[in-house]
């Protein structure tokens, strides 16, 4: 099938304008390519040092001959996404040692939760913790003893974080092992309800408590198709999962198997073997596109717009915006996960998930077939399903088709014949808005706005009962340099009521929503920030905003409001506190979210 033009066309703009950068990145990773297994140059006190502990693989180690593979970690057992993480390195350890490599943990790297932090100080961390994960997975490899590495990493700022420093080190050879979704609890769309009826007041915080212990119950990534999910669905896009394992629950024998196999393959694709692949080669601009196809046709988290442009960057390739719209404009939306859907990750996978998807785009050439992978040339191997025969890890086709059309679907019958995700650009300056999950009828609105410069004052002002008519709530001063650009998802259930009652609503911001942005259209990144006196900055109560999600414009309709002086905040709250005092540098250099909202000068 040959390339969808436009898929062709961005394709060819990305490499055009990453050509300087991209070269740049390629000759950095040549060279530390050409200087070998780094351990053999240390000196033998180096060397005494980092094989302390290893007990009789110390003469595996001191030979060099056989493959040492890096574990970089984000175990924690806070988190259930990361819990399953504790027993992988003993599995690592023991399939590399059968393949006759050794195996280390080079270090772990902090891995934060969103969904504890909503609303709370340390959300104002969260987006910073991707960098500080990229700094600490650097720091664990900078020992340069490893031939290769694994990274264990799920959620939100996490995975993007470690692509980061896997590209810092791209002249390995890296494969990324998930943990996969916890079962299925109670299911989204109730747990919704519930959060609205607590909102409205109708039902006690007990009520609230149980329902989302039934919802979050387990081991594993939370079932919704939010960020940790969507990150998930990245890395089998662009090649750095083995095929097929992105959503397979924790603690089964498959999903044992497959670590054990990621770790094989690993070290099978170092510089000792036949079939070099190191991660320089794998993420290139074709597996980008692929990603953002990727993140479209699932109809997946805000919060990527974000991330891929950074994750980009580490590696020399320049993204923008402008490519996701296009790209969204000609991808299909074939899945309805919640919040698009009622299903979860789980029903979306057993109706035939990221392989079915992936053999259907390949088919309309709508996705780059000959990116290298972690298994391989070319992305039809992820159209493949794992599968254990009689003890033994085997890939075989899938299906071929969808098993619940109500949950995926063809690209000849999708859901939507455009992606979930838009640019809008205006008066007001740059924004996005995911749009899978708004109807229709809500992706236009002009009206009055709110001004807001906190969600606790939007709470305030819904509970006095003010929030009445048709209204666009602008949250500000939440970006990135103002105070980390919190998520402001809590925000979704007191929005969700407002359109429920019949009014017209939408929400503006300088901040994030979330991975879980829903029904409620909201304008999101919007760029200039307002701390950077964007227009954002100068607008008050009555203005008129009109948001087109079709025509994708965002513009201010009062007259005069570009003549007026900024607004100001005042940010000392957020400066301090919950560790906030530490990452006054960040706020201080960080770029802005259309650029990837990062503090490394890319």
């Amino acid at each position: 099938m040959p390339m969808h033009p436009t898929i062709d066309r961005v394709t060819r703009d990305i490499i055009n304008r990453s050509a300087p950068t991209r070269r740049a990145y390629l000759d950095r990773m040549a060279d530390a390519r050409a200087k070998g297994v780094a351990r053999a140059h240390l000196s033998c006190s180096g060397q005494a040092h980092a094989y302390a502990a290893m007990g009789d693989e110390k003469p595996r180690l001191a030979g060099h001959e056989a493959g040492n593979l890096g574990i970089v970690t984000t175990y924690n057992d806070m988190l259930s996404a990361h819990q399953p993480f504790e027993r992988y390195p003993d599995l690592i350890r023991a399939a590399v040692r059968d393949a006759g490599g050794t195996a280390q943990v080079a270090g772990g790297v902090p891995a934060m939760c969103d969904g504890v932090t909503q609303g709370e100080a340390g959300m104002e961390l969260s987006l910073f913790s991707r960098d500080v994960i990229a700094l600490a997975a650097s720091v664990a490899l900078s020992h340069n003893t490893f031939d290769a590495a694994v990274f264990l990493g799920v959620c939100d700022k996490i995975v993007p974080g470690l692509i980061i420093a896997a590209q810092a080190f791209g002249h390995l050879p890296a494969v990324f092992l998930p943990a996969g979704p916890m079962t299925s609890g109670l299911s989204n769309d109730d747990k919704a309800k519930i959060r609205q009826q607590f909102a409205a007041g109708e039902v006690g915080r007990d009520t609230l408590m149980e329902a989302e212990m039934a919802a979050y119950h387990g081991p594993g990534t939370c079932t919704f198709y939010g960020t940790a999910n969507t990150n998930q669905m990245l890395m089998e896009f662009m090649g750095m999962h083995l095929p097929g394992t992105s959503f397979v629950t924790p603690n089964t024998p498959l999903r044992d198997a497959l670590t054990a196999e990621g770790a094989k393959r690993a070290l099978a694709l170092s510089a000792l073997g036949n079939q070099y692949t190191p991660v320089c080669d794998i993420l290139d601009e074709k597996a980008f596109v692929n990603g953002i196809v990727g993140l479209n046709a699932t109809g997946g988290s805000t919060n990527l717009l974000i991330h891929l442009i950074a994750m980009a960057r580490a590696g020399g390739i320049i993204l923008d915006w402008h490519d996701f719209s296009e790209l969204s404009a000609v991808t299909p939306l074939m899945a309805r996960v919640y919040p698009n859907g009622l299903a979860d990750v789980n029903h979306f996978h057993a109706a035939g998930g990221l392989g079915y998807m992936i053999g259907e785009l390949l088919g309309a050439g709508l996705l780059h077939p000959d990116t290298l992978t972690v298994a391989g040339k070319g992305l039809e191997r992820y159209t493949q399903e794992p599968k254990l025969r009689d003890g033994a890890l085997v890939w075989e086709d899938g299906s071929g088709k969808t098993l619940n059309d109500k949950i995926l679907r063809p690209v000849s019958d999708p859901f939507q014949t455009t992606g979930g995700l838009v640019r809008l650009t205006g008066t007001l300056g740059t924004a996005v808005m995911k749009v899978s999950a708004v109807a229709p009828e809500h992706h236009e609105i002009e009206a009055p706005v709110r001004v807001f410069h906190d969600q606790e004052e939007v709470k305030t002002a819904f509970k006095a009962g003010e929030l009445t008519g048709d209204v666009i709530i602008v949250v500000r001063f939440q970006g990135p340099k103002a105070n980390g650009m919190p998520e402001l998802h809590s925000l979704t259930p007191l929005l969700s009521i407002l359109q429920g009652r019949g009014q017209k609503v939408a929400l503006v911001t300088d901040g994030r929503m979330s991975g879980a942005s829903g029904k409620v259209p909201a304008a999101i990144h919007v760029c200039p920030e307002a701390l950077d006196g964007g227009p954002i900055a100068k607008l008050c109560d009555g203005d008129i905003l009109r948001i087109d999600a079709q025509a994708g414009t965002l513009e201010i309709l009062t007259e005069g409001v570009q003549d007026r002086p900024a607004a100001e905040a005042d940010l000392i709250a957020n400066q301090t506190g919950s560790g906030r005092e530490l990452f006054a540098a960040f706020r201080n250099v960080v770029g802005s979210a259309d650029t990837g909202a990062t503090v490394f000068g890319f």
